[in-house]
């Protein structure tokens, strides 16, 4: 059997099957420069956005009622400084051992009041002792050494006041004989050998009379100087046998003051050293008061500035004593003295509310007292804006301050509302958005 193969037509006209009805269609494509300029435009729109809303490194966004906004207002500065004083006396005498000791006795407790010349306490100490005794027996010595000196000077003036009277004693006999024999010589009754004798004799006593008186004198300027400066030794030796015995007298500890004896914890057996602080004697009902102030206003506080304090219902008027200024952590000391009466049972150490008067009372333009002050120095702060939105720095000059208020010299305008609290955080920033 045969097989007969049939073509389809469209095979007969050289075509694939269903080729009419599947015919593939190219993608349209945009050119590229299009693109690119597309892309370049989102990123632009990217950063501008960035731009619009991200904060600025200058700026930062923090809650309304996280700070404290005040208005600047005219009003009267009140030059005051509010100040916390301790209770000191007045006077203080320190008692330090004069030479170091054993403890012996201790005749007052601490806390006690005392007299002046009243004995606190005895020490003992051997090696003084021993000194004083050395000292005692070398001045003994000197002193016996001077004595022995004034008796050879005595004796010795003696001996020449012998010798110069008789040798004056031959001296008017040889004078008498010669002026005897003279005129009998003239004569011839008188060998001229025996009134040549008489003459040298008469002549030899005088020079013999003479040369007596400058030895005496010449022994009487020495032995004088070598006395005087035996009289100065032992006068020396005595000097310093004084102090010795006064320092073994400071043994005996006494208050060389009146008042109130503190600090006074020595033991009986306790040995002290030289030097060593015992105690101190405070004065008695006199007491002043001493501040620490901050050193913003080392410039402006004065002696004789006047204070007051007070203290049960009363106000006492003190005035600035002395003024200390070194400055410690920040603060230098102040001291005030009470004018008039001083308050009644106040306690070493206590403290009492002081308030110290810097200046009048002005009018000024004002802002409330704040931590800011200390951020920024005084030299600028950061001024709100009308509808609260944003706070601006500027820089500003303020003047001097109170407890309550600051006095602004120049930058702001009375209505103007700063930001008064702290800038811990954003001391750094320029511009603040205040959130809602």
């Amino acid at each position: 059997m045969s097989v007969v193969r049939i073509q389809a037509q469209d095979e007969a006209a050289g075509g694939a099957s269903g080729s009419a009805m599947d015919r593939v269609v190219a993608p349209s494509r945009a050119p590229a420069r299009i693109r690119i300029i597309f892309g370049l435009l989102l990123a632009a729109l990217a950063a501008a956005a960035f731009m619009l809303f991200a904060p600025t490194t200058g700026s930062q966004t923090i809650a309304a009622d996280r700070v404290t906004i005040s208005t600047v207002v005219r009003g009267q500065f009140e030059d005051f400084l509010p100040l916390r004083a301790r209770v000191t006396p007045l006077v203080s005498v320190f008692l330090d051992a004069v030479e170091g000791g054993r403890v012996e006795k201790v005749l007052v407790e601490d806390g006690s009041m005392v007299e002046k010349g009243q004995l606190l306490a005895v020490l003992s100490n051997s090696d003084l002792q021993l000194n004083l005794l050395a000292r005692q027996t070398e001045v003994t010595q000197q002193i016996n050494s001077m004595r022995s000196q004034e008796l050879a000077l005595a004796q010795t003036r003696l001996q020449n006041e012998r010798l110069l009277i008789d040798a004056d004693l031959a001296t008017r006999k040889a004078q008498r004989q010669f002026e005897l024999q003279r005129p009998l010589a003239d004569k011839g009754f008188v060998p001229a050998k025996v009134f040549r004798d008489s003459q040298d004799d008469y002549q030899m006593s005088r020079q013999r009379s003479a040369v007596l008186r400058r030895a005496q004198a010449t022994d009487e300027r020495l032995q004088t100087s070598q006395l005087a400066q035996l009289r100065d030794a032992a006068a020396s030796l005595s000097t310093s046998l004084d102090i010795a015995r006064a320092t073994l007298d400071a043994l005996n500890l006494r208050a060389p003051v009146a008042g109130q004896l503190t600090a006074f914890s020595i033991q009986v057996g306790q040995s002290m050293n030289r030097g060593e602080r015992l105690g101190q004697i405070d004065s008695a009902g006199r007491n002043k008061l001493v501040a620490d102030v901050d050193e913003f206003h080392l410039g402006r506080v004065r002696p004789g500035q006047r204070a007051t304090a007070a203290w049960g219902g009363k106000t006492y008027q003190l005035k600035v004593a002395k003024i200390y200024p070194q400055v410690r952590n920040g603060t230098f000391e102040v001291d005030f003295q009470f004018v008039g009466a001083e308050p009644d049972a106040v306690q070493r150490g206590q403290t009492l509310q002081l308030r110290l008067t810097l200046g009048d009372t002005v009018p000024a333009l004002l802002i409330p007292s704040g931590a800011f002050a200390n951020d920024t120095g005084g030299t600028w702060l950061f001024v709100v804006s009308p509808d609260g939105s944003t706070a601006v720095r500027r820089e500003v000059r303020l003047g001097r301050r109170n407890a309550n208020h600051i006095e602004v010299l120049a930058g702001l305008e009375p209505g103007e509302r700063v930001l008064t609290s702290p800038y811990t955080g954003f001391a750094d920033k320029v511009r603040l958005d205040l959130e809602r």
